[in-house]
């Protein structure tokens, strides 16, 4: 083989490396998102406000990344917090349903996307605050 061959194929063989070890948006880092989910708690046909709380043991869901479908998911506390940690650099979206206040389908429910950006190690990132309508 010639030096140029050599060369070359050191050099495709470094960059598939390099690109295989990038990970994406996921489990195994070590950063974190919190947030907290707030809730308004409506009468049935969404015409006088209740009461409003932070919600306790409600669903948050997050996507890595660009996912079709959510890829963990979990409780808030008693206080309305919820924390996903171990996550890598990357791109993801946070989400809770709240009821419909138009009431096109009673019942249905839509989500409430925040999307946030982990761009270095060890970091905490503050989802903006979701608020559901019950």
């Amino acid at each position: 083989m010639t030096i140029k061959k050599t060369v070359f194929i050191i050099t495709a063989l470094f960059t598939l490396i390099i690109i295989g070890c990038t990970k994406p948006p996921g489990e195994g880092g070590t950063s974190r998102i919190k947030g907290r989910i707030y809730v308004r708690d409506y009468n049935s046909n969404f015409t006088f406000l209740q009461d409003s709380f932070y919600a306790m043991e409600e669903r948050v869901y997050v996507t890595y990344g660009d996912n079709d479908f959510y890829d963990d998911d979990i409780r808030t506390g008693y206080d309305g917090t919820y924390v996903f940690d171990h996550l890598r650099k990357g791109s993801y979206t946070v989400f809770a349903y709240s009821d419909d206040s138009l009431q096109v389908t009673p019942g249905l429910m839509y989500p409430v996307f925040r999307t946030v950006e982990i761009t270095e190690e060890y970091q905490t990132v503050e989802v903006p605050l979701i608020i559901l309508l019950k």
